[in-house]
């Protein structure tokens, strides 16, 4: 059997930000609240879905790019399993001409995403390797998903602001309880993947 380096078994959400510090911090926002928030932008139909990408985190070290290094998305995710999304009812997306989005059934709709390279100028996303999950919100847990980071630099930050948000809810709750919080002090629970290191 041949190993493919181009097939994943896992998908990442990719976080968006004006710069790296908005990225991080929706990053942040995300695995706090242990919640990826659904949109409808730059979906016909308006359906509000959360968007991954099939790209082999080996072969992405710049990131999710085009041939032209074009890129909407940051250098920060969030990596799930693909049966775990897959049994959510997460599918890949249909790649498709504009007019055949009516020829889809209703429940298919949010799948869709233009595609047609004969343009001038192309439409051709399909380096995204789009899969999507058709959602308000997706629940996640430190035990079904792994971060997506930059640098050792942007992990090391992370786990710094994990430790000082716990720090500050610790000493939140010796006002309380006293000393007995330090029992509530746990590790970083979440594996980390860098992509340039």
């Amino acid at each position: 059997m041949t190993y493919r380096t181009d097939i994943s078994n896992n998908l990442v959400h990719f976080t968006k930000g004006i710069d790296s510090e908005g990225a991080f911090k929706n990053l942040w926002s995300i695995i706090s609240n242990e919640i990826i928030y659904g949109s409808d932008n730059l979906i016909k139909g308006k359906h509000k879905c959360v968007c991954f990408s099939e790209a082999p985190i080996d072969l992405i070290k710049s990131g999710l790019v085009n041939m032209d290094n074009f890129s909407r998305y940051s250098p920060f995710g969030i990596l799930v399993s693909k049966k775990w999304l897959f049994s959510k009812g997460g599918r890949p997306v249909i790649y498709q001409p504009e007019k055949q989005y009516s020829d889809l059934f209703d429940k298919n709709k949010w799948r869709h995403v233009t595609y047609n390279p004969i343009l001038k100028p192309p439409i051709d996303f399909t380096w995204e390797r789009e899969w999507r999950i058709q959602t308000n919100e997706l629940e996640i847990d430190s035990e079904n998903y792994a971060i997506i980071v930059p640098d050792s630099d942007s992990a090391n930050n992370l786990v710094s602001t994990y430790m000082n948000e716990q720090d500050y809810d610790i000493e939140q709750y010796k006002m309380l309880i006293g000393d007995i919080a330090e029992l509530y002090r746990s590790p970083f629970p979440w594996k980390i993947y860098h992509l340039n290191d």
